[in-house]
């Protein structure tokens, strides 16, 4: 190991009108720090991600579980996660007491109280905006709030398309565009950069940065630079895709296209979102996310999974198969209420395979104490909706993943005597950011069984 005179956690790569955040390297520790053990411990990071029409009855059920609650084997519907068994916590019978339901358990899903639609209030500030005023002025931004583009009828409701207010009347807008997403984090002003690798522009800041940190730093910011070219890669293969269709007339005419920016495909669009969160926690742009997988009562066709038919929402009405609710499209139908319902848990795998890529992207990354990104994330997964055909706001579907730094003992699950508020829950999180943050919502009272 090498060593070289500290440097700043505050040093940027800067270049013509562009500026990069750096991950934590050992440099910014110094000598003394890095061989004694006594670097300062990695910043946490807090991230939830949001899933509408919640989940058939039995499909957020562990399938296996020891006496002790450690978590041995997932049910089929939540393999791709079993990977990362060891690392999440499943909390049962958690809920929201004061909001619930496609709108109002959208809105106040992270703040704890219940929405009133005639003011247009959701009581209060929402977790992570608290959680970001907290770590105003740490960091480039003081959060990243993200969304899919919306489809469907409710695409343009309020309530359904927003997590984060700022306070109780003011919700915060949420992206939707990668392109904008990374220019947010890696750009400043404007003009002919739009051409330019962000990575050509601090060429000459990166070479001598190089020059002053030892070898494991020097890989790690390879690595870390390399992400940030590959993400760009893919943004100017988007645009090249969309120079292409827009040139052909006949494929113009037969595809209706998303905005430039936006894959055409889902699951990779979905994806680059998520290598968005990815990039601005490595990079300690941000430490405070939110990603809306969908809005509140996602209309949207998941007819590109094998086997599934309909729309989301009109999935999540499982037990009505006749094709003939207000919910459903007026066009599918369903043999029976069990083939509706496989056709729902399909589209509660195909999220959890995405979110299971999220949660791999976070194990690769090496922080400078040893652990990875996600050790040292919280990332709280889930919806506002139980049972999606019964709107039930009682045990919902959660789920917590990453250790917050070594805080949380992951690999269980907790399943609570009575029902208890997902407040708790937040409180708990807001803490291990904040230990002078004292109430959420209607708690006091952090959710203990966390901690490790």
């Amino acid at each position: 190991m090498s060593f070289h005179k500290p440097i700043s956690r505050r040093t940027m790569l800067r270049g013509a009108g562009v500026v990069v955040s750096l991950p934590w390297l050992e440099a910014m520790f110094g000598r003394r720090a890095v061989a004694t053990g006594a670097a300062p411990q990695q910043a946490a990071r807090l991230c939830y991600l949001y899933i509408p029409n919640g989940v058939a009855e039995g499909a957020w059920q562990p399938q296996e579980v020891a006496s002790d609650g450690t978590l041995r084997k997932l049910n089929p519907w939540m393999k791709p996660l079993q990977p990362f068994a060891s690392e999440i916590i499943i909390p049962r019978k958690v809920w929201t007491p004061r909001g619930n339901g496609h709108s109002a358990g959208t809105a106040t899903w992270l703040t704890g109280h219940g929405y009133d639609r005639r003011e247009i209030s959701a009581g209060g500030a929402s977790a992570d905006q608290i959680a970001a005023t907290s770590m105003r002025g740490k960091t480039l931004l003081p959060s990243l709030e993200l969304s899919m583009q919306g489809e469907g009828f409710f695409s343009n409701s309020l309530p359904r398309n927003t997590l984060s207010w700022s306070d109780a009347t003011t919700p915060v807008p949420r992206e939707t565009e990668p392109r904008v997403i990374f220019d947010r984090m890696f750009r400043v002003g404007h003009g002919g950069l739009s051409d330019r690798s962000v990575l050509d522009a601090i060429l000459e800041d990166a070479r001598s940065l190089k020059r002053r940190v030892g070898t494991e730093d020097h890989r790690k910011l390879d690595e870390y630079l390399e992400s940030v070219r590959a993400v760009e890669r893919r943004i100017q293969f988007a645009d090249r895709q969309a120079e292409r269709a827009a040139a052909n007339p006949d494929l113009t005419k037969s595809l209706v296209r998303p905005p430039a920016g936006i894959p055409q495909d889902h699951g990779e669009y979905m994806r680059f979102m998520l290598d968005m969160i990815v990039l601005a926690f490595w990079a300690d742009a941000t430490r405070v996310s939110t990603f809306m997988l969908d809005h509140g009562q996602s209309n949207r066709y998941f007819n590109f999974v094998s086997g599934v038919r309909g729309t989301w929402h009109a999935l999540s009405h499982w037990r009505d198969a006749s094709g003939k609710t207000e919910d459903d499209d007026g066009v599918t139908s369903w043999s029976s209420s069990e083939e509706k319902r496989d056709m729902y848990n399909a589209v509660t795998y195909w999220h959890h395979r995405q979110v299971a890529y999220f949660l791999g992207r976070l194990r690769e990354v090496r922080e400078a104490d040893g652990g990875t990104l996600l050790d040292n994330s919280m990332i709280v997964y889930g919806s506002s909706l139980a049972d999606g055909h019964e709107h039930s706001e009682k045990d919902l579907p959660l789920m917590v993943a990453g250790r917050g730094g070594g805080t949380i003992q992951s690999g269980r699950e907790i399943h609570f005597r009575r029902d208890t508020s997902m407040s708790d829950l937040h409180l708990a999180l807001l803490q291990r950011l904040d230990p002078r943050i004292e109430r959420f919502g209607e708690s006091r009272t952090p959710m203990t069984e966390l901690d490790g």
